[in-house]
């Protein structure tokens, strides 16, 4: 006697289930262990598998350490500007430089509608009224107003030293880093940013002295440099000694001294350096020094005081550098 469909296809159902629970039981008991006392930290990094899927795999056990990362990313693909600028279907990102991260609306100036036909003077009032209020009402209280000054005084010195964005987002850091931990206290907001500034050209290696740094900003070497160090000090910004190689590539053309000369400069602070004439030494200084015996060596000759004008140093300094590099080097002037 045959029995009904229904009954059978219960039954395989039921054999199916079983098989599962069995092959379950078997991956879970592999080396004795059960699946659920198995502890990640525990596994040889070795023994860890990572698949295209992005997944962290245990292969003794098949236990999933990782799972796949999330993909931030757009799911379309663009092969040019153009295309992904039509495709994009959000704002600019955000950014440390601006106080609000760049999130809140803007006005925009231009005196005409969405079609680019010009507002009528009643409409422009209005917009202009309009403008002023959310100038106003960006900034909440007084340690936003505070936060949105420094930044602006940073993005001021910056476009002044000429340095690149990086160097701006890492200051912008570096200062709301210092406000939160209430550092501004007792100090300008000028002699904060100056110094925030000053401490990411040094972390992103583009170096600027802090004679450049005072020449761009509304308060004296004396408050950057002690600010500076304050600031390093609290925050602990393990800062390196500034090496004085990354000063020739800028001194040597501005002074329009060619790659030969730059080439024997490094080779001078090298060889002095390894000898410990850098310790103590300012970095401008000897890296000027070292262009000037270079410029001699390969008959481009500058005078002290071009090089000094160049790096912001006395010519005494230069002298002095220069007299202590030749002789460890060997070389009589």
């Amino acid at each position: 006697m045959t029995r009904p469909t229904r009954q059978r296809d219960h039954d395989r159902q039921r054999m199916r289930d079983e098989d599962a629970d069995e092959t379950e039981t078997d991956a879970e008991e592999v080396a004795g262990v059960d699946a659920d006392e198995l502890d990640p930290e525990d596994f040889d990094p070795e023994d860890l598998t990572r698949t295209a899927d992005g997944e962290l795999i245990h292969e003794e056990t098949g236990l999933i350490v990782e799972e796949e990362q999330i993909d931030p990313g757009p799911e379309w693909r663009a092969f040019n500007h153009s295309e992904r600028q039509s495709k994009s279907r959000v704002g600019a990102p955000t950014t440390k430089t601006m106080h609000d991260k760049g999130l809140t609306t803007t006005i925009d100036w231009k005196d005409k509608d969405a079609y680019g036909r010009s507002i009528s003077s009643k409409k422009r009032s209005q917009m202009h009224r309009l403008r002023k209020w959310q100038e106003r009402i960006r900034t909440k209280d007084a340690g936003e107003r505070n936060l949105q000054f420094a930044l602006s005084e940073i993005d001021r010195m910056a476009s002044a030293l000429g340095v690149p964005r990086s160097v701006r987002e890492v200051a912008s850091v570096i200062y709301r880093r210092a406000l939160n931990e209430d550092l501004i206290r007792g100090r300008s907001i000028e002699g904060v940013s100056t110094a925030a500034l000053y401490a990411a050209c040094r972390k992103e290696g583009i170096p600027r002295s802090l004679e450049e740094i005072s020449d761009v900003s509304r308060v004296d070497r004396k408050e950057i440099g002690r600010t500076y160090r304050y600031i390093s000090q609290e925050l602990g910004l393990e800062m390196r000694p500034v090496d004085p190689k990354k000063y020739v590539p800028r001194f040597s053309s501005e002074l329009q001294l060619s790659e030969e000369v730059q080439s024997k400069a490094n080779e001078i602070i090298e060889t002095t350096a390894e000898q410990g004439l850098l310790s103590g030494k300012s970095p401008t200084g000897y890296a000027a020094a070292a262009i000037y015996a270079a410029s001699l060596l390969c008959n481009e000759k500058k005078t002290q005081r071009e090089v000094a004008d160049v790096a912001q140093v006395t010519e005494v300094t230069i002298r002095n550098r220069y007299q202590e590099q030749i002789e460890a080097m060997g070389i009589h002037a």
